[in-house]
C-alpha cells in the first residue's frame, strides 16, 4: 500500500510527533510511505519526505494556483512511492492554515482520491480569525460555500478523530458513521520514572510537596485556578508551572498572575523549566495538577501515570470520557470549583456571561438567541454557587483577594482541600497497565493499519458535504461557554 502523508511543516510540536509516531507504528508493515510538507523537517526524520512549497502555511506559500499545488502533490507523491498514493493522509486540513489545501482536496476527491482527513483541531472551536479567512477568501462569505469545501462526504473520503466529542459533532452534523474513525494519540512510553535523578539544588522546596503543573501557561490553562489551589494549600506545599506563554500578546495576562501571587504570598514558582530541566522536575513533583479548561487529546490526562505520579485538579468530561471507558478512574479530578455568588454578585456573572456569549458569537458571524444567557448561567451556576472555571481573570482575581482577606471562606468552596492521594500507588499501577493496552504505539499501529485498508477499499461515490453550520451549532453551544476559552 502506497500512503502520501500531508502537513504544512514538520517542526517539533503535536503534528508532527503524530506523523513521526504512524512511520515508527507502522514500520515493517508493508506500507509505503512519504510524507509531503511546506519545508524540510526541523526534527530528526527517519523516512521519505518531500518539500511542496504550496503546503506552508497561509503566510509563506508562494503564489501558485489550486491546479500547480495538485501537480506538485501528485508529482511528488508518485515519484515518491512509485505511483499514486492508495491513500491521502491528511492533517488538519479544515483548520485555515493553508486556503489552497482545501480546495485541492476537494478538486481531489472530485477526481476519486481516496483521503483520510485527520482532524487535531477544529476552527470553529475558538478560533474565529481562521474560520472567518477561510469564510472571505475561499468562499466568498458563502457558508454553505464553506462547508462544501472543508468537510467532504463520500464513500472515499474518511475522518480521522482524537476523541468521541468530535466524531460525534461530525455524526450529528450529517457526516456517515462508518466513515469516521476515532484515533487517539498514543502516549510516550519512553517517559520514566527510573532514570538517575540528576544533581539539582532544590532549595526552593525545602523538604515541601512540590504540586507541578506541567504546562505552558497559555489562558485556557486556567492559571488563576491554579492560583486558587496554592491559596488553599498548608504550608507543606509548593506549587509550580514549568513555562510560560510563547505569544508575545499572551506575556502581560501571565505578568499579572506573577504579580498576583508575589502580592497575595502564594507558595509559586513559574517556569521553572528556564532554570531546572523538565525531566528533573517531573521526577520531583510530588503530584501533577491540571486546571484547564480546554484539550484537543488530552495527554496531560495520562502522562503523569507513566512516571509514577497521581494527578489531580480540573476534569474535561467530553474529553475524559474516553479514557474512563477504557477503564482509567481518574479519582482526583473534580469538574466544579464552587464559589458563592454573593461573593461576586449575580447581576455581575450574568453581565460577563452576556458579554462573553456576544463576543463569541459576534467572532464568528453570529447573534445569539434571547434564551442563549439562560443557558449559560444554567450550567455556571447551581445552588448559589459558580464554576470558578468559567470566570475571567477579573472575576478570578477578586475570589483570590477575598479568599486572602479572609482565610476563614475557604470552608464555602467546593471542593476547598487538596487530596490526600490515598492508594494512589494502585491507581498508578492499574493505569499503567490501562494505557499499555489501549494507548501503545502498536495499539495504534493495528488501529491506523485497519483505518488504511477501509479506506483504500472504500468505493467511490458523489461527493457531498455535512452541515457545517450545524457543526459550528456544536462548538458555539452556549452550554460550552467558558470565559477563558477565548483569546482576549
Amino acid at each position: 500500500m502506497r500512503v502520501a502523508i500531508i502537513h504544512y511543516h514538520l517542526q517539533p510540536g503535536g503534528v508532527t510527533t503524530v506523523i513521526l509516531n504512524t512511520l515508527k507504528a507502522l514500520a515493517g508493515k508493508g506500507i509505503k510511505f512519504v510524507v509531503l510538507s511546506g519545508a524540510r523537517p526541523e526534527v530528526d526524520f527517519p523516512g521519505q519526505w518531500y518539500v511542496v512549497p504550496g503546503l506552508q502555511y497561509e503566510h509563506q506559500r508562494p503564489e501558485i494556483s489550486v491546479e500547480q499545488l495538485i501537480n506538485e502533490m501528485e508529482q511528488a507523491a508518485s515519484s515518491a512511492l512509485g505511483g499514486s498514493p492508495d491513500v491521502w493522509h491528511v492533517h488538519n486540513h479544515c483548520l485555515g492554515k493553508n486556503l489552497l489545501l482545501p480546495l485541492a482536496l476537494h478538486k481531489l476527491a472530485q477526481k476519486g482520491a481516496r483521503l483520510l482527513l485527520h482532524i487535531h483541531d477544529f476552527a470553529e472551536d475558538g478560533r474565529p480569525a481562521n474560520y472567518q479567512l477561510m469564510l472571505k477568501k475561499i468562499a466568498a462569505g458563502n457558508r454553505d460555500r464553506l462547508s462544501a469545501l472543508l468537510y467532504l462526504c463520500a464513500s472515499h473520503v474518511h475522518y480521522a478523530l482524537l476523541n468521541g466529542r468530535d466524531l460525534n459533532f461530525l455524526a450529528i452534523s450529517g457526516a456517515d458513521r462508518a466513515r469516521l474513525h476515532l484515533l487517539p494519540n498514543p502516549v510516550d512510553f519512553q517517559i520514566s520514572d527510573n532514570r538517575e535523578e540528576k544533581r539539582v539544588d532544590w532549595e526552593f522546596l525545602q523538604d515541601k510537596k512540590l504540586w507541578l503543573y506541567p504546562t505552558r501557561a497559555i489562558r485556557r490553562k486556567n492559571i488563576g485556578e491554579f492560583l486558587l489551589w496554592a491559596s488553599l494549600a498548608g504550608e507543606e506545599n509548593v506549587f509550580a508551572t514549568t513555562r510560560g506563554p510563547q505569544n508575545p500578546a499572551a506575556r502581560p495576562q501571565f505578568k499579572k498572575w506573577q504579580n498576583i501571587a508575589l502580592r497575595l504570598n502564594l507558595p509559586v514558582h513559574f517556569e521553572l523549566a528556564l532554570k531546572y530541566d523538565f525531566t528533573s522536575l517531573m521526577q520531583k513533583a510530588y503530584c501533577l495538577l491540571t486546571t484547564s479548561i480546554s484539550e484537543g487529546f488530552g495527554l496531560a490526562f495520562l502522562e503523569p501515570w507513566l512516571i509514577n505520579r497521581p494527578l489531580f485538579g480540573r476534569d474535561i468530561p467530553e474529553i475524559t470520557s474516553d479514557f474512563k471507558n477504557q477503564g482509567l478512574e481518574l479519582p482526583w479530578l473534580y469538574q466544579r470549583l464552587e464559589v458563592p455568588v454573593e461573593w461576586l454578585g449575580l447581576d455581575v456573572i450574568e453581565r460577563k456571561a452576556f458579554n462573553g456569549l456576544q463576543k463569541s458569537f459576534h467572532a464568528y458571524g453570529r447573534m445569539p438567541a434571547a434564551e442563549d444567557v439562560e443557558r449559560v448561567l444554567s450550567v455556571w451556576i447551581g445552588d448559589g454557587t459558580v464554576d470558578f472555571g468559567c470566570l475571567d481573570e477579573e472575576l478570578q482575581e477578586i475570589v483570590l483577594e477575598q479568599i486572602k482577606a479572609d482565610p476563614a471562606r475557604t470552608k464555602f468552596l467546593s471542593p476547598h482541600y487538596l487530596p490526600s492521594l490515598q492508594n494512589r500507588q494502585n491507581y498508578i499501577h492499574s493505569h499503567q497497565k490501562i494505557l499499555k493496552e489501549k494507548y501503545s504505539l502498536q495499539r495504534y499501529g493495528e488501529q491506523l493499519m485497519a483505518i488504511y485498508h477501509q479506506v483504500a477499499a472504500s468505493p467511490v461515490s458523489k461527493l457531498t458535504c455535512l452541515n457545517g453550520e450545524k457543526l459550528l451549532d456544536l462548538f458555539l453551544a452556549p452550554e460550552r461557554l467558558m470565559l477563558l476559552k477565548g483569546t482576549g
